[in-house]
């Protein structure tokens, strides 16, 4: 399970809520069925990644979650594109206090919601981290931010090219149909016992700067792992890739899936 117990929400109601959040979103949030929910990625005009979040559909309202570092910034941006529209938006208006993924299913599990939980210990928060590596789900910040666009940061499954425009679409799409990503977030699995250190620049045969570490942790079921930024030339999974002297694997996201 990965936490978003801290997530931020913005509730957004009115008779424009679907088509309003289906404008700025990259996925199709007008197929989801009331009580669903699909994650998506928020872009600047030039494609980059504002946000990630979540949209619950519910009876009267859209339930927009996002991590707590972009809560603010999502709440504005709504705010900002809402010119002519029939939309209402509430902070925190639902009783949300923890939405998880399985990380078995994490790209369709649907969210379960339960109260808050009492303070995790530094060793519960580290195992939450590693099941989030394992998963591959970007933490904004450290694994994707305002430099990056949706395709390099492994949010493939967040767009939709068969939807209407949405901000940043017509980037997103030029993009992907010329293949133009140089970079990919993908899965590492390390030998040796210890974390490759955040920051650490990855090598390979096909280039001496491959790629560069942004998650890691131990896996009590994979050993070292980690997520890490790879260049096109050694992205394939199974692509051996060298860091400070170690040796690691490039793998499929999720891992062990």
């Amino acid at each position: 399970m990965v936490d978003q117990s801290d997530w931020g929400q913005i509730v957004v109601r009115g008779t424009d809520r679907v088509r309003f959040v289906q404008g700025l979103v990259t996925n199709d949030v007008a197929v989801v069925a009331q009580g669903g929910w699909c994650r998506a990625a928020v872009l600047s005009v030039k494609g980059r990644v504002l946000a990630v979040v979540n949209v619950v559909v519910e009876v009267d309202a859209l339930v927009v979650l996002t991590e707590a570092v972009t809560a603010e910034k999502v709440s504005a941006h709504l705010e900002r594109h809402a010119i002519a529209d029939d939309v209402v938006f509430e902070r925190g208006a639902r009783p949300l206090h923890r939405l998880w993924h399985s990380v078995g299913d994490v790209w369709s599990a649907p969210p379960l919601f339960a109260p808050p939980p009492r303070t995790s210990s530094p060793q519960e928060l580290a195992a939450i981290e590693v099941l989030r590596i394992e998963a591959g789900l970007p933490r904004y910040g450290v694994d994707v931010d305002e430099d990056r666009f949706p395709f390099e940061a492994g949010l493939d499954r967040e767009i939709s090219f068969t939807k209407g425009c949405y901000a940043g679409q017509e980037v997103v799409a030029r993009a992907h149909s010329r293949g133009q990503a140089n970079w990919r977030l993908v899965g590492l699995r390390l030998d040796g016992t210890e974390p490759a250190a955040p920051g650490a620049i990855l090598s390979s045969p096909a280039r001496a700067d491959a790629g560069r570490v942004t998650s890691s942790g131990v896996s009590p079921r994979l050993g070292p792992i980690a997520l890490a930024y790879v260049h096109r030339s050694s992205w394939e999974p199974g692509t051996t890739v060298s860091i400070a002297g170690r040796t690691a694997v490039v793998v499929t996201l999720p891992m062990g899936a």
